[in-house]
């Protein structure tokens, strides 16, 4: 076994601890200094479990009675960058060959930034395995810019499979999914066109936690199941300008809603969340100028960016409408803005007028809301547009007090950072006033407790 050897020398110090005897007392009766070796196989087998997979077989060198325990565990982690490519495909190999477990808890694979070999033909082999011993947990993880691992066909009947984390892998066009025992599922930089989203849900019809990292590809999310109640969009992944500009939502059943992340000129549409209680909105954008100029050219038609603009206003007034039964909201700056994120907002869009949109939604009511959260962070200095943003952060946060008729925390948090250009805690100041402002007005019929946090 040589690609444990760099496991002998630290496994040396704990043989040679574990196998100490010392004298007690007077008597002079021998006293073993070796509890764990007392234990029963099967705890000492559920420990070994627990450790990274190298350090598990490592064990093997304590005593005769350890050199076979590692063949019973049932979970799996294993790292390539924990060895040179030759010697982990041979440890791998060698772990699966000694498995004696029926049924495999968790299975993970990591494949770091630093590889240059093709593990693909491997991994159709390993992934296999675990499949035939009724994997339940997978995690499958691939950091190589330069090959995407396809997900082998075998996993798509995996019907013993519980959680699945899939982190720069494709799926086969050919892949038929049934996973009828799946409640979560994370993919993360994955690439999905709208067949294969119709494809993956139809295929988990157990699913309760969705979450998409770094997604692109598919325009439409439509979710029938009443099982799934969690969904998660964090960041879109090198976007199709032309093409990734719209994503339709409909989840009737959803009750929890994450989009975070910067998503750049893509608009989520929320079709029908009839069901969310809980939304927690803090992504933000990239204006439509810098996005098409790259280094916002002045060439860049203005219309283009006010359309834009006008656009994304008009989706705020729609989150707010279709969120209007959450009891639980968070949002962040892009509600801040009230659509208006542009740098350039005072040269090509005029001042926005956000009394007048607050006067458009005037009507809109949150009967169930009991907490807002409103994240303040800023990318640029705000020493210059200071009370700009601040009125701009006070109407918000005036407007959400009027419409929250049964409100009991309004939450405002902003990070701590010194700003580079004028020496200064800008988010900490427009924080410290705007909490002075608020509880200076005059009392709401809801009336909160204000919570604000540096």
């Amino acid at each position: 076994m040589d690609s444990l050897k760099d496991g002998d020398s630290r496994s040396s110090n704990l043989r040679d601890s574990m196998s100490k005897k010392q004298k007690g007392g007077v008597s002079g009766v021998e006293e073993t200094l070796d509890r764990v070796s007392e234990l029963p196989d099967a705890l000492l087998v559920q420990i070994l479990s627990l450790l990274p997979t190298k350090d598990a077989v490592a064990s093997c060198v304590l005593s005769k009675r350890w050199c076979y325990l590692w063949y019973s565990i049932y979970n799996f982690l294993f790292i390539n960058s924990d060895y040179r490519t030759e010697n982990f495909i041979y440890f791998v190999d060698h772990v699966l060959t000694h498995c004696t477990c029926s049924n495999i808890k968790k299975f993970q694979l990591n494949f770091d930034y630093m590889t240059r070999w093709n593990f693909e033909l491997e991994t159709i082999r390993w992934i296999g395995f675990a499949v035939e011993r009724k994997v339940e947990d997978v995690i499958l993880c691939s950091d190589d810019e330069e090959f995407t691992y396809k997900l082998p066909l075998s996993m798509g009947t995996c019907s013993s499979l519980i959680t699945l984390n899939l982190s720069h892998w494709v799926f086969d066009k050919r892949l038929a999914i049934a996973w009828n025992s799946l409640k979560s599922l994370k993919l993360d930089l994955i690439s999905l066109d709208d067949a294969d989203i119709v494809n993956l849900l139809s295929g988990c019809p157990a699913m309760e936690t969705l979450e998409l990292f770094f997604f692109r590809g598919f325009r439409r999310l439509e979710i029938t199941s009443s099982n799934l109640k969690r969904l998660t969009l964090a960041g879109h992944w090198r976007p199709d300008f032309e093409n990734d500009t719209s994503l339709e939502i409909t989840a009737p059943y959803l009750q929890h809603l994450e989009i975070s992340g910067n998503l750049y000129n893509l608009m989520c549409r929320l079709v029908n969340v009839s069901s969310l209680v809980n939304a927690k909105l803090t992504f933000n954008i990239t204006c439509i100028k810098s996005i098409q100029s790259g280094e916002y050219d002045n060439d860049v038609e203005e219309v283009t960016c006010g359309d834009y603009h006008q656009a994304f206003r008009t989706l705020v007034q729609d989150y707010l409408h279709k969120l209007s039964y959450a009891t639980e909201l968070s949002i962040g700056t892009c509600f801040r803005e009230f659509g208006s994120p542009c740098r350039f907002e005072s040269r090509y869009l005029g001042k926005v007028d956000n009394a007048n949109i607050v006067r458009r939604i005037s009507s809109f009511q949150f009967p169930n809301l009991k907490i807002v959260k409103i994240g303040i962070s800023v990318e640029v200095c705000l020493k210059y547009n200071f009370a700009c943003q601040f009125k701009k952060l006070f109407e918000l946060s005036k407007f959400l007090l009027k419409i929250a008729t049964v409100l009991e925390k309004f939450i405002i948090t902003s990070e701590r950072r010194r700003c580079r250009r004028c020496s200064m805690n800008c988010e900490s100041l427009l924080l410290s006033q705007l909490a002075e402002k608020l509880l200076g007005c005059a009392r709401y019929s809801a009336n909160p407790v204000f919570i604000f946090q540096k």
